[in-house]
């Protein structure tokens, strides 16, 4: 159960962690902007941004894969310092590059690499707030968390885009650099709770006499990457939340793409007003990330995710009934603010149930499985929206949130708190 402990503005190492990612993440923010710009300005060509991008993504996934398995083998404090290390190394070669000329080939070097060590960054991040905070505070933790890594996401941009038409695209991303140089310094300032200790790999017949050793070690590196969805499978609550959260991503990813169809098309505004509809939206990720904490006290975990996931359905059928700037970023404020407090409980809740040993890889094996339908799901929302409309596609897509909610009601989400209750772990 989520307890009140001691508050968290106390903890000096939870607020030298918060204080050094919240400003790596406004960091990053900078990259976003100045790469794309710096290929622009050599360019002229989309169609090589494009290409980066997706060399980079694909990094990052085939990352992801393995990069549960670093985070529970090896030291977590030392894995974050080098990964932050390494980014550092790589965007600051950048700006010291560009000194000399142009070298557009560089960044198809330090991106994709950058985004492979990022992903692992980002998974070995998830398994440290476990070791960082009382066990209470867990939720509330990450909701603070969350809420910072938004609001550093509205602020980061537009700052980078001063920095960037002030001293160039290279200066944006120096800073980036230097951000990541900061989250060093700040982890290295921290220390972790006691980590138990791992169990030995889930290998059978390891020493089982006459058996091939290469064969033996490559069926050890397949269960290692299978552990994590083993253990998602054989826990009732994790496995519940693992497939209705992957519909839930079906029908919802392409909301932001929807949401700019209809203020374009529907409403026939202009991208200034888009632009400050996503701002006023990314507010409701920010207030979810920080209500989710009481919420969870007050009403129990699965009152919680099920009533974040029944209302964010009601907003997507607002979305689409619509009929003005104000109504449709309300409906995307309460939507995100509700999508937050829901993925934040589940994340949470996750650190609570799994035995530290695997954490790294049920969230790796977590994050693969809830986003494998994504992508087609947001075709096929985005098409929808073109051929029937954005008002039948949102009130079809909530619907469908709603049962999503209403079936979580005959698993064991419903409980108030399934970390105690033995149907979680």
């Amino acid at each position: 159960m989520e307890g009140k402990g001691s508050p968290l503005w106390r903890d000096r190492n939870f607020m030298v962690f918060w204080g050094s990612q919240t400003l790596s993440v406004a960091g990053d923010s900078f990259a976003l902007i100045a790469v794309p710009l710096l290929v622009l300005h050599v360019t002229g060509s989309v169609a090589r941004m494009g290409l980066l991008t997706g060399l980079a993504s694909a990094a990052s996934v085939a990352a992801g894969v393995f990069a549960g398995i670093l985070a529970d083998r090896l030291d977590r404090r030392r894995l974050l310092i080098w990964c932050d290390l390494a980014r550092m190394a790589l965007y600051g070669m950048v700006p010291v590059a560009w000194a000399f000329g142009p070298k557009i080939w560089l960044l198809y070097v330090v991106l994709p690499a950058a985004e492979a060590i990022g992903m692992v960054f980002q998974v070995t991040y998830v398994t440290v707030v476990r070791n960082l905070v009382e066990p209470g505070r867990i939720t509330e933790a990450n909701g603070r968390l969350g809420a910072t890594s938004a609001a550093a996401g509205i602020g980061g941009p537009l700052l980078a885009g001063v920095v960037a038409g002030w001293a160039g695209p290279t200066a944006a991303i120096a800073v980036n650099a230097a951000s990541f140089g900061i989250s060093a310094l700040g982890v290295m300032l921290i220390r972790f709770g006691r980590r138990p200790s791992a169990s030995a790999p889930e290998v059978s017949g390891a020493g089982e006499a006459g058996e091939d050793q290469e064969r033996q070690e490559a069926r050890g590196h397949w269960r290692e990457l299978l552990a994590g969805a083993r253990f998602l499978w054989r826990q009732p609550v994790l496995r519940a939340l693992t497939v209705l959260l992957s519909f839930f991503i079906f029908l919802t990813l392409g909301l932001t793409d929807v949401l700019i169809y209809h203020l374009k098309h529907d409403l026939g505004r202009s991208d200034g007003a888009v632009g400050a509809v996503l701002a006023v939206a990314a507010l409701g990720t920010v207030a979810g990330s920080l209500l989710v904490g009481p919420v969870r006290r007050r009403l129990g975990f699965g009152a919680s995710w099920i009533g974040a996931i029944a209302v964010a359905g009601l907003a997507v059928v607002g979305l689409g009934a619509s009929g003005g700037v104000v109504g449709a970023a309300v409906a995307a404020a309460v939507y995100l603010g509700c999508v937050s407090v829901a993925g934040i409980a589940s994340m949470s809740l996750r650190q609570q149930v799994t035995p530290d040993h695997l954490l790294g890889r049920v969230t790796s094996a977590f994050w693969t499985i809830h986003f494998s339908l994504g992508p087609a799901g947001a075709a096929v929302l985005t098409w929808g929206a073109q051929r029937h409309g954005v008002a039948v596609v949102c009130l079809l897509a909530g619907a469908a949130c709603l049962l999503i909610a209403l079936a979580a009601f005959f698993t064991p989400i419903r409980q108030p708190n399934p970390e105690l209750s033995g149907a979680a772990g």
